[in-house]
């Protein structure tokens, strides 16, 4: 069962700057989608960034693109989102998602994945005026 704990969220100022990481537990997969989410309150969760855990492929929502970066220290299996010119409207909860990478399978979600179907807890951002 994999596992996906995130940390780093927390309240700054718009323009401000946050590190959230991931924690990947239980991975056995050979090549994996892992990347970010998140949601609002009555908001349907959004796909914010995810890369393969093989080669340089990286995705990016046009929202995020340029003040947003992902990567992977493959050896800790720890995933990282650094996000940079905050502004309120990066407010929500974000979440750590993973998805194995499968030869003939179909990735029907968002990015490289085909659920999302392992999931983390969350951790809230909260950016202010």
């Amino acid at each position: 069962q994999v596992e996906l704990v995130e940390s780093g969220g927390g309240s700054v100022q718009a323009g401000g700057s946050l590190r959230l990481s991931c924690e990947a537990s239980h991975i056995e997969w050979s090549s994996y989608c892992i990347g970010w989410f998140r949601q609002g309150p009555e908001q349907a969760r959004e796909g914010v960034a995810a890369m393969e855990s093989l080669g340089d492929l990286k995705y990016y929502a046009d929202s995020v693109k340029g003040r947003f970066t992902i990567s992977l220290d493959k050896a800790k299996r720890r995933l990282y989102l650094q996000m940079n010119s905050l502004n309120v409207d990066d407010t929500d909860m974000y979440y750590c998602a993973a998805d194995p990478i499968l030869p003939g399978v179909r990735r029907t979600g968002p990015f490289c994945f085909f659920g999302p179907n392992s999931w983390g807890q969350g951790t809230q951002v909260t950016v202010s005026e």
